[in-house]
C-alpha cells in the first residue's frame, strides 16, 4: 500500500513538472518580441507606380518618446521620387542626400512610430532596403541598419521590402526634372561686359590717341617757330651786308 501512495506521489511529480514546464514555454511564447523597424507597401511591384509604403517603428523605450526618423532610401527612389502621406501630428518630412527625415514633437512614452510616403516609382529589384535610424525625446538612438550576414539574422534588422517582378511592359519612368536648370529656362547670355570693351580699356585707347594728337602739334609748332627764326635771321644778316655794300 506504501509502495503504491510512493507511485502516485512520483507520478503526480512529474506531471506537475511537465505543466510547470509547458506553462513557461506558452509564457515565452506569449511575451512580447523585440522592438524593430518594418516597412509594407499596398503594391509591392517592382516598376511599381505611385506606391504607398508604410514604416512602423516601435516604441523600446518607457520614460522616451519617438522625435524623429532617418530614412536611407534604396538605389533607384531619389528623395525627389518621396512625398509624405500620413504621420503624427505635427511631424514634417524633411530630404536629405540620401533620403528624408520625418520627425516633431516627441510622441508619448511607449507609442510607436508610425508614417506613410507616396514614391513615384519603385526601381526594377527583388527587395529594397530601408535603413532607418529612430531618435528618442531622451538622446537616445537606435539604428535599424544591419543586413543579414552569413545566414545570420542581425540583431537590429534594416527593413526590407520584398518585391514582386514587374508587369509585363512596366517601364521606368524619366527621371525627375533637377534643380539645377529649370525646364524651360534660357542659356545663359553674354553678359556686357563681354559683349563690350571695357571702359577702361577704352578710356586708355583715347587718352593714347589725345596724347599722340597733342605731341604732333607741338612738334609743329616748334618746327614753324625755328623756320621763322631761321628766316628772321637771314633776312637781317641780308639786309646788313646790303648796308654795308653801300658804305
Amino acid at each position: 500500500m506504501y509502495a503504491s501512495i510512493h507511485r502516485q506521489a512520483r507520478a503526480g511529480s512529474r506531471v506537475a513538472l511537465a505543466g510547470a514546464a509547458a506553462l513557461t514555454a506558452t509564457l515565452a511564447l506569449a511575451a512580447p518580441a523585440a522592438a524593430h523597424a518594418e516597412v509594407e507597401a499596398d503594391r509591392p511591384q517592382a516598376l511599381a507606380e505611385n506606391v504607398t509604403l508604410s514604416f512602423v517603428s516601435e516604441a523600446e523605450s518607457s520614460s522616451a518618446g519617438f522625435t524623429t526618423l532617418r530614412i536611407v532610401l534604396p538605389e533607384g527612389v531619389a528623395p525627389g521620387d518621396v512625398a509624405l502621406g500620413q504621420a503624427p501630428k505635427g511631424w514634417k518630412l524633411t530630404a536629405t542626400d540620401d533620403g528624408y527625415t520625418v520627425g516633431g514633437p516627441a510622441l508619448n512614452a511607449g507609442v510607436d512610430a508610425e508614417h506613410t510616403i507616396k514614391v513615384r516609382q519603385l526601381p526594377d529589384a527583388k527587395e529594397l532596403v530601408f535603413k532607418t535610424v529612430e531618435t528618442y525625446s531622451d538622446g537616445k538612438i537606435s539604428r535599424w541598419i544591419e543586413l543579414p550576414t552569413g545566414g545570420e539574422e542581425p540583431e537590429e534588422p534594416a527593413p526590407v521590402l520584398k518585391l514582386k517582378a514587374a508587369a509585363p511592359g512596366a517601364k521606368p519612368v524619366s527621371p525627375s526634372p533637377t534643380e539645377s536648370m529649370p525646364p524651360g529656362a534660357a542659356e545663359p547670355t553674354p553678359s556686357a561686359a563681354t559683349s563690350r570693351p571695357d571702359a577702361s580699356t577704352a578710356a586708355s585707347d583715347t587718352a593714347a590717341d589725345e596724347d599722340d594728337g597733342m605731341s604732333s602739334g607741338a612738334l609743329i609748332a616748334v618746327t614753324v617757330v625755328v623756320l621763322l627764326v631761321l628766316g628772321g635771321g637771314a633776312w637781317w644778316l641780308v639786309k646788313r651786308r646790303a648796308a654795308s655794300s653801300r658804305i
